[in-house]
């Protein structure tokens, strides 16, 4: 009964409303949809396993997608140069692709509200240190930060840790990139929050400061939080396609989209276009889509449009 009630108060809210009014978000909607499942159910879903060594055959190599005169149906987008099917390849790599973007934001999220609810709650010195500190990694472009954390924690571990640990490190070296935009977001609504009525009527009764920032603050922050962290998806999902771009992403054991794109670039003026055009493709429909839903969102939660 409680599961039926919330669907109804969901399907009768603002939000649905907003959803059901714009095709664009219903259609990015089903996009992301359709990447999020094929990306989770990879291994039951691809025709294929791009890295079973077992069964790859190199006299597959470089066929072109099945609608080309010498393609072959069981590869609908055709093979690389190993002779791997690139439909599963692609799935494969979006699972990681959105496995770092999903995670770094997570991590960025929880890094950034903690320093936005500190730094607003508290104020003082407290609020100027760590803003202070947010200015200056707001200077850098996030690729760069990320660039700098990898190749710092790669020369700090021995090099036969290097690709089992690469997955966390690219993780780490995107969240870290991107707390201070979460930061500053709470900071200012918590800067807001602090001094209405509820927080010191709670501060009256005597309730710890740590448990009026995280039960009477934080929810009436979390808003904007969601938008920034639907947008800051598509940015994480990016940054780490640049860095396997340049090598420096997933081990090549763990190719992701970005690392399927290097791969494919290589070949894309001897004619094998497919090998890079189909990932890219892939990427772009992603990011696409999670960038619309993310500009829906942030609409939608916006009282001044309603």
């Amino acid at each position: 009964m409680a599961i039926a009630a919330a669907l109804s108060r969901a399907l009768d809210s603002d939000l649905w409303w907003s959803f059901r009014r714009s095709p664009v978000t219903m259609l990015s909607a089903l996009v992301a949809l359709v990447c999020i499942l094929g990306a989770a159910l990879a291994p039951w879903l691809a025709p294929h396993d791009p890295f079973d060594l077992a069964t790859l055959n190199l006299g597959d190599a470089f066929k072109p997608p099945a609608w080309s005169a010498e393609g072959d149906a069981l590869y609908p987008l055709g093979t690389d140069d190993q002779g791997r099917d690139m439909l599963s390849a692609i799935m494969y790599g979006a699972r990681v692709s959105l496995l770092v973007g999903i995670s770094a934001v997570v991590f960025s999220t929880v890094v950034g509200v903690a320093v936005g609810l500190l730094a607003g709650y508290l104020g003082g010195w407290a609020d100027g240190l760590l803003m202070r500190i947010a200015d200056i990694q707001l200077t850098f472009p996030s690729i760069l930060i990320a660039l700098l954390v990898d190749g710092v924690v790669r020369a700090a571990l021995p090099r036969e840790l290097h690709d089992r640990i690469a997955l966390f490190v690219v993780i780490f070296a995107i969240g870290i990139s991107a707390w201070p935009q979460f930061a500053r977001t709470v900071r200012g609504s918590t800067l807001v929050e602090r001094n209405k009525e509820y927080v010191l009527a709670a501060r009256v009764i005597g309730i710890s400061q740590l448990r009026i920032m995280l039960t009477h603050v934080l929810p009436n922050v979390v808003g904007p939080v969601l938008v920034i962290a639907t947008l800051g998806l598509s940015s994480a999902i990016i940054t780490e396609a640049t860095l396997s771009f340049l090598g420096v992403g997933v081990p090549p054991t763990q190719p992701s989209l970005g690392t399927l794109i290097r791969i494919g670039n290589d070949f894309l003026f001897s004619g094998e276009w497919w090998i890079t055009i189909f990932p890219g493709a892939a990427l772009i429909a992603m990011v696409l889509s999670v960038n619309l839903l993310g500009d829906w969102l942030r609409d939608a939660l916006n009282p001044r449009l309603r």
